[in-house]
């Protein structure tokens, strides 16, 4: 009863529950399916980028190119758009997803070859990425006359009442779920993270887990890059600005340790939707958007104090076993 108590994915639900029964008492409606869907549909480009970075953290690293990647894949398929309005959108799945895959191999091969430290990689590709869509288009906008209708409507197009985009964050928190309990390579993440001595011992390349990680999370933020241009129809330098923070944030408060080795896909998904939740609750209880800065880094101060006190507990039943034993 104790661990259940204990689970971070139980208090998420209960925090989740307890802002929505506060907004619901003042605004019924909110809690309506068809808003919770579209609240869902929402956060769905921050699930996708959480799962990935979960993945990341898990081995010790962070990933914060993670929305410059978005962006730049983002303008990418915006361009060959422009260039091939008839291309099939499994194509440009195809080639976001790819494109945005080989910048996170870039990040990977950086930490893992050249022994980097990840937030010195990340912080320097994320400009790069920024700079590079620059060079591109001189810090024009594609804009939604420029892109095809096609391009333009499939993440919004609902497949048994939800748009494909909602369907996108279910089938990455489905599959990555089965990754990394059912999976050699899920279980090596954690063994990177929890112990990467251990890991090497047991035969584990940490710096390869490391790179795949890099890579899965890129793919991720490939994908999310169409979605999230598609969606809103326009593309430009500073997509999704910031973003990357938001996205360690859904990790930290959904119970994923920035010191590597524990974490989850569901308190992933819990972390995002909790921040999901506040971000479009407070135009509706007439609450200014810029306290939701304020809400998601108390809610971090939160999580890291209850990861901390989780650890202290684990110490002191050692120790308390360790004398026991003498």
């Amino acid at each position: 009863m104790k661990r259940i108590f204990a689970s971070r994915e139980l208090l998420l639900l209960v925090a989740i529950a307890l802002v929505l029964g506060i907004i619901s008492s003042r605004f019924p409606a909110f809690i309506t399916l068809s808003n919770l869907a579209a609240v869902f549909n929402d956060t769905s480009p921050l699930i996708l980028l959480a799962i990935g970075q979960m993945i990341v953290i898990l081995t010790k690293c962070i990933d914060l190119s993670v929305a410059a990647n978005l962006a730049l894949t983002g303008m990418v398929v915006s361009l060959i758009n422009i260039s091939a309005p008839g291309l099939p959108i499994i194509v440009t799945l195809a080639v976001a997803t790819g494109f945005g895959a080989c910048l996170g191999m870039f990040n990977g091969i950086l930490v893992w070859k050249l022994d980097i430290p990840p937030i010195v990689v990340t912080l320097g590709t994320m400009t790069i990425f920024r700079g590079t869509i620059f060079l591109l288009t001189e810090g024009k906008w594609v804009n939604s006359h420029e892109m095809s209708d096609t391009f333009k409507a499939f993440p919004r197009t609902e497949l048994l009442g939800l748009p494909v985009l909602s369907w996108f964050a279910i089938a990455a928190v489905i599959l990555f779920t089965i990754v990394m309990t059912r999976t050699t390579l899920g279980r090596a993440f954690y063994a990177a993270g929890g112990n990467p001595h251990a890991a090497t011992y047991a035969g584990i390349n940490v710096g390869r887990t490391q790179f795949w990680a890099f890579t899965i999370s890129g793919a991720l933020a490939g994908l999310t890059g169409y979605l999230w241009v598609s969606r809103f129809a326009v593309a430009y330098v500073d997509v999704a600005g910031g973003f990357e923070l938001t996205v360690v944030a859904a990790c930290v408060i959904g119970g994923v340790s920035i010191m590597g080795g524990i974490g989850s896909v569901p308190g992933a998904l819990l972390g995002a939707l909790f921040l999901g939740i506040i971000a479009n609750a407070l135009p509706v209880v007439n609450i200014s958007p810029f306290w939701q800065m304020a809400i998601s880094g108390g809610a971090i101060i939160i999580a890291v104090v209850l990861n901390a006190q989780a650890n202290r507990t684990k110490g002191r039943v050692i120790l308390k076993r360790a004398e026991h034993a003498t």
